[in-house]
C-alpha cells in the first residue's frame, strides 16, 4: 500500500523541486559498519551473514520513513513497506537481480530470501522475474573487496528513485573487530544528509544488539 506526499505542505517541496531537476540527483556516502555483534549473532543463528545484515538493513529503511518515499510523475507516494532487491551470485560468475519480501520477524523473512536465493541460483540471466513496482532497494554485496567508495551504473533518462546500498568485505582488526564498509547512494529530492545519517546510526545500532 501507498498513499501520496501532501507536497504543498511538505518542508522539503523546494528541495524536491531543485534537486529533481538535475541530471545525476543522487548522491551518496560510504561509511564503515562494526560488525562484530552481528556476525556472532548470525553464527548462533545458525544462519546466513548476508541474510542477517540484509534484514538489518530493511529493518532499518522501514523505519526512515525518507527511505520509503518514491517519485512517480512528479508526485511523491510513501510506502508502508519496502522490499529488498538484492544482486543475487551464481557459481558461474554471473548473477540476478532477486525480489527478497521484507518481514519483521527474521525466521519469516529467512525462509523467503533463502527460497528466492536459491531460486535465482538455479536460473540463468540477469531478470528472472518482473518488477511491477518500485517500493524496494537496490542492494548488492561485494566481498571481494574493502572499498572506500563506490559508483553505480544509471541511466538518467530512466525515472528512479530507489535507495541503492552496497556492502564490501568484512575485514578483521588486531583487537578482533570485525567491521566492513557500507555504501549508500539516495535522491536527493527525497532526503538530505540528515536523514541518511539517522539510517546509518540506526542501522549501526541494530548490528550492534
Amino acid at each position: 500500500m501507498k498513499k501520496l506526499l501532501d507536497l504543498d505542505n511538505w518542508n522539503r517541496k523546494e528541495h524536491f523541486h531543485f534537486f529533481k531537476q538535475m541530471d545525476e540527483p543522487f548522491f551518496g556516502v560510504t561509511v564503515t559498519i562494526e560488525c562484530t555483534k552481528a556476525y556472532e549473532n548470525s553464527k548462533e543463528l545458525g544462519t546466513s551473514f548476508f541474510v542477517y545484515y540484509l534484514h538489518k538493513t530493511l529493518v532499518a529503511v522501514n523505519a526512515i520513513e525518507s527511505f520509503r518515499y518514491r517519485i512517480s510523475e512528479n508526485q511523491i507516494f510513501v510506502y508502508d513497506q519496502i522490499d529488498g532487491s538484492a544482486t543475487i551470485g551464481r557459481a558461474d560468475g554471473t548473477f540476478g537481480f532477486s525480489l527478497i519480501e521484507y518481514h519483521p520477524d527474521f525466521k519469516i523473512f529467512e525462509a523467503g530470501a533463502l527460497t528466492e536465493i536459491q531460486r535465482i541460483q538455479n536460473t540463468s540471466g540477469l531478470f528472472t522475474r518482473t518488477f511491477e513496482t518500485d517500493d524496494l532497494i537496490h542492494f548488492s554485496a561485494i566481498p571481494w573487496l574493502n572499498f572506500t567508495s563506490l559508483s553505480h551504473a544509471r541511466s538518467n533518462t530512466f525515472p528512479d528513485s530507489c535507495p541503492k546500498i552496497s556492502f564490501g568485505k568484512m575485514t578483521v582488526s588486531e583487537d578482533g573487530k570485525k567491521s566492513m564498509p557500507m555504501s549508500v547512494h539516495v535522491h536527493h529530492g527525497l532526503m538530505d544528509g540528515f536523514h541518511l545519517g539517522q539510517f546509518v546510526d540506526y542501522f549501526q545500532d541494530l548490528m550492534n544488539r
